[in-house]
């Protein structure tokens, strides 16, 4: 036995004898003295060896457990005190509402009267603590109504717990009444909590009103006042008035005071004065974390990722103690200069100091993998995540999004309603944009119904989705129906309309809409002017879509990008000015990328104009040398000119490189699932009927005056073969098996993933007026996102 614990065993039989020896006064005193240092079992030990205990005692023991959260023990204590007064009955509702047991709280609460104690003060202030905290309105209520009843609600402190129940609650029309009742006995603890009140209701420009009649009243602001103004003048960027209360604080004598400090700086840097924000920063005496959290978050909000990666290494540098709430913004900011090495570093040092258990650093590790690109290790931070939010979900359904892996996106979607995780608003948009790049339409419908019957507050941005979503498939009366249901719309909303219309081939009326959304005042963008002029090149409008081009520089200051150029070098093209599309390629005013020689090759291929498709494709093996669009482009050129040799020369180029070709392919969703089809497929389980309708279909439109294009037969055969080719393309066999399993009337839409061809553009023109039916038709462009369409009606 060492013997520091000899000493100690000496000291505890000094204290048993002392306790045996002196008087109940004393012992008591004992005891409160060490519940009240915080030596809860020394304080149990007094507490059993006194020989008599009286009402003090067991309060005592009760109160030292009930603050220091072990509301067990108190209870265990509680329920074998010989006799309850008020103060015990309070003591341990207190102690359950400090640690946050509602249930608790409120039974002991009926227990107590039914005992026939009455509640004191103290033991409504603590229910009414509890009720702001965790939002608890309804029971928040039902104490009202027992103050009323006892009379307690002329009492100032207790109506100002009510006041700031009320007003967390979001019930700021009930705490105005309140305050108004109280009239000439409102101190400056009522005025700031109402202050308070609308600050965090989100009402800041009345907050800030009633701050100045608050000063105009005499009243006197303190370290509480002063952050809440501070925060309403940060919510609507209220500059001015937050420079003029800074004022107001260096007069009063509270610029020292850290939570002031603190809300200073949030209120400079959200309104985007960083040097104010830096000065007050720097003027602090003690370096407050949530100071610099502010600096920072700020700086990453308004585009200043350099400076906020700056004054995290300082704050690492000065060894001031990093929260949660540090991390996200630093690792946002990695994100955003797609630094992956640096993310990497952080990443260990968050792993180091253990914040990747922290909800919110794990959500922030998830959405920077993501945007980094490096999915794998997204998917892995998620799955290591011992509790998943929302947040969590979203991050990693939006991370499958960005980086084009729609179907994953689908399959965690489903695994997150399985987990009973209910969507919001932001992974419904994400998971819409996965639907509509799918053409997942029934997909859609059913997350259109679903968002229906969750009565989430309609969302802008859900609301362009559904509208991108169902234009994307084809819908574009559902899609007008959300638009014009929505309660406003934006440049996102007309341009998803407006390229909706462009991609599904009515050009006209997409440039209506843009004449209605001038007409509103709304200005276009840089996307809204690759939907006209898509929409011009479909229609074949080629001095509008000249307008158009001009006006983006000219009228709007938006120079025009490699897309924009693109889009009027397929617009030349199909109007036969190659030569045109040509020089445009020489004088434009950025390099020329992929999309754009793909453009001028697309065009090379309709008019048969080798030498220029040379250029294009020669162009396009330097910047896309894995893409096999050009050698299959240039190889198909040389086949419909009949020079077979050069055909067999690229594509053995092509094999000697390693590029394989993108299989063309044709889907139809039935029934909740999707049948696909390749050129001559005689996979699927529906292939006799398949093939046996497509023959009587060729049959039918050739009496109608179908005649195949051999253009688009690239194989050297005779005709019969060539037309057999024609006739088994994968969009034909998606066609006939519509029409096998739709019902009469109702329409069949097809998607393909690479550009239709001649002879089946026009043969389905001959489908839809002699079969009766409706057919949408929807093929993928060069442009990644562009889509190439048309709806052929009867």
């Amino acid at each position: 036995m060492t013997f520091h614990h000899k000493a100690y065993q000496l000291e505890r039989r000094v204290s048993t004898h002392l306790i045996h020896s002196q008087s109940q006064l004393e012992s008591n005193l004992l005891l409160k003295q060490l519940s009240i240092s915080g030596q809860i079992d020394d304080a149990r030990q007094v507490f059993d060896e006194m020989p008599s205990r009286d009402e003090f005692s067991w309060n005592t023991m009760i109160a030292a457990y009930a603050n220091s959260g072990r509301v067990a023990e108190a209870r265990q204590v509680f329920d074998a005190a010989p006799s309850k007064t008020a103060v015990t009955w309070s003591t341990l509702i207190s102690g359950y509402c400090r640690s946050e047991c509602p249930s608790e709280a409120f039974r002991l609460f009926w227990h107590m009267q039914l005992e026939g104690e009455r509640p004191s003060l103290y033991t409504l202030g603590s229910l009414l603590r509890l009720c702001s905290k965790l939002g608890f309105l309804q029971r928040g209520e039902m104490v009202h109504g027992y103050m009323v009843k006892t009379r307690f609600d002329s009492n100032v402190d207790v109506v100002t717990g009510l006041l700031d129940m009320y007003a967390k609650c979001k019930r700021i029309f009930e705490a105005e009444c309140l305050f108004e009742s109280l009239r000439d006995r409102r101190n400056h603890v009522v005025w700031t909590v109402m202050l308070t009140g609308y600050s965090q209701n989100g009402d800041g420009f009345k907050a800030m009103e009633f701050f100045r009649h608050m000063r105009a009243q005499g009243v006197e602001s303190n370290q509480f006042t002063f952050p809440s103004v501070l925060t309403a003048s940060a919510s609507v960027l209220a500059l001015s008035f937050g420079a003029q209360v800074h004022g107001c604080i260096v007069h009063s004598g509270f610029g020292p005071n850290v939570f002031v400090q603190s809300a200073l700086v949030d209120v400079y840097v959200k309104c985007g004065d960083h040097v104010s924000a830096r000065k007050v920063l720097r003027s602090m005496e003690v370096d407050d974390v949530v100071s610099w959290n502010s600096m920072i978050v700020g700086c990453v909000r308004q585009g200043f990722i350099r400076e906020a990666l700056s004054l995290f290494r300082e704050l690492r540098s000065r060894e001031m103690r990093i929260d949660d709430y540090t991390y996200p913004s630093v690792l946002n900011s990695f994100a955003a200069l797609k630094e992956a090495k640096n993310a990497v570093a952080v990443h260990c040092l968050i792993v180091k100091t253990g914040f990747d258990v922290y909800q919110l650093v794990g959500n922030a590790l998830v959405d920077m993998y993501a945007k980094l690109g490096n999915i794998e290790s997204a998917v892995e931070m998620f799955r290591h995540m011992p509790d998943k939010d929302v947040i969590s979900w979203t991050s990693l359904v939006a991370g499958y999004v960005q980086n084009g892996s729609h179907e994953k996106a689908l399959k965690l979607f489903c695994e997150m309603r399985d987990a009973e995780i209910y969507p919001d608003q932001f992974v419904i948009a994400s998971i819409l944009s996965a639907c509509a790049e799918l053409t997942l339409l029934e997909f859609g419908q059913q997350i259109h119904a679903n968002y229906i019957k969750s009565g989430l507050q309609a969302s802008l941005s859900v609301d362009n989705s559904f509208v991108t979503m169902y234009a994307k498939c084809g819908c574009l009366e559902e899609a007008h129906r959300v638009f014009y249901s929505m309660q406003a719309q934006n440049v996102i909303t007309w341009t998803a309309l407006i390229v909706g219309y462009a991609q599904n081939g009515r050009g006209k009326e997409s440039l209506e809409f843009y004449d209605q959304m001038l007409a509103t005042g709304t200005q276009p963008d840089f996307i809204t002017f690759i939907g006209l002029l898509f929409a011009c090149s479909h229609a074949g409008l080629l001095e509008k879509g000249q307008y158009y081009f001009d006006s983006m520089n000219r009228v709007y200051g938006i120079k025009p990008g490699p897309k924009h150029y693109a889009c009027m070098i397929d617009l030349l093209g199909s109007s036969g000015k190659l030569n045109e599309a040509e020089a445009l390629v020489d004088q434009m005013a950025v390099e020329p990328d992929g999309t754009v020689w793909k453009a001028l090759l697309a065009a090379c291929r309709v008019h048969g104009k080798i030498e220029l498709g040379e250029r294009a494709a020669e162009n396009l093996f330097i910047l896309e040398p894995k893409n096999a669009v050009p050698y299959v482009q240039l190889s198909n050129m040389y086949s419909a000119a009949g020079r077979w040799e050069d055909a067999a020369r690229i594509r053995r180029l092509m094999k000697s490189k390693g590029i394989l070709k993108e299989p063309g392919c044709s889907w139809i969703e039935m029934n909740g699932q999707v049948h696909t089809f390749m050129s001559e497929d005689r996979g699927h389980s529906w292939t006799t009927e398949v093939y046996f309708k497509i023959d009587e279909i060729m049959m039918f439109i050739k009496e109608a005056g179908y005649v195949p294009d051999m253009n688009f037969a690239l194989h050297d055969m005779d005709k019969e073969g060539k037309e057999l080719g024609l006739a088994y393309h994968s969009e034909k066999l998606a066609v006939a098996f519509g029409l096998l399993t739709t019902s009469p009337g109702a329409p069949i839409r097809i998607f393909k993933n690479l550009r239709v061809c001649g002879d089946c553009h026009n043969a389905m023109k001959y489908i839809s007026q002699e079969v009766h039916l409706v057919t949408v038709y929807r093929c993928w462009w060069g442009i990644n996102w562009l889509v190439c369409g048309c709806t052929l009606q009867r």
